[in-house]
């Protein structure tokens, strides 16, 4: 399915980060590990690597890696692009000072929660977890996401995965969004910064 959705020559949800990006980036110091979960086509590992952090990124739709690569080399940045699915990524391989995921809701939730312990597993003691997706109304928008409203989050979901992290950042809101075809318009959103205790 993703590697048929990523197959044409656009960028389906652009080529710039999410706005959430831009907003937690300051939280990250240069020369950071960061690890971006299911990344696509590689807009937000692209930009975070511009930002001086030292990126890997891994998706199972090869069409999306090789346009993650071209976008890569054409703002002259490097990033560590893997083929996996992520459902079968090895979260214990590194310690990372940051896993983000953005937009990673397409699983059902038992596969989610499996995922979203993977990334607790995978961060270092003090690094942080950064996640930003949709809320469950948004499935009643129509401006993206998947049209389960069980796949979404809430605060207390992720208030309830992350009980043993310190909650920096956990917020609900609804914003405008233009990222390529993909997603634009109206999106009820939840955002996530947590970190791991030391």
């Amino acid at each position: 399915m993703w590697n048929q959705r990523f197959s044409g020559k656009d960028y389906v949800y652009g080529t710039e980060p999410a706005a959430f990006l831009r907003r937690e980036a300051a939280r990250l110091t240069p020369g950071a590990r960061v690890l971006s979960v299911a990344e696509g086509e590689g807009r937000n590992a692209v930009w975070l690597a511009g930002q001086g952090l030292d990126v890997t990124a891994m998706d199972a739709a090869p069409n999306a890696l090789a346009k993650a690569r071209r976008l890569a080399a054409a703002r002259g940045v490097r990033v560590a692009f893997h083929l996996s699915d992520i459902a079968d990524w090895d979260w214990d391989a590194r310690a990372y000072d940051a896993v983000i995921g953005v937009f990673i809701q397409f699983a059902p939730r038992a596969v989610q929660d499996r995922i979203l312990r993977g990334m607790r597993r995978a961060v270092r003691p003090g690094g942080l977890i950064l996640l930003h997706g949709f809320a469950s109304r948004q499935a009643g928008y129509g401006t993206g996401g998947p049209s389960d409203p069980a796949q979404m989050y809430t605060e207390d979901m992720l208030r309830a995965r992350f009980a043993e992290f310190e909650i920096l950042a956990l917020r609900d809101y609804d914003a405008e969004i233009a990222e390529g075809r993909g997603h634009r318009g109206r999106a009820a959103l939840v955002d996530l910064v947590a970190r791991r205790p030391a």
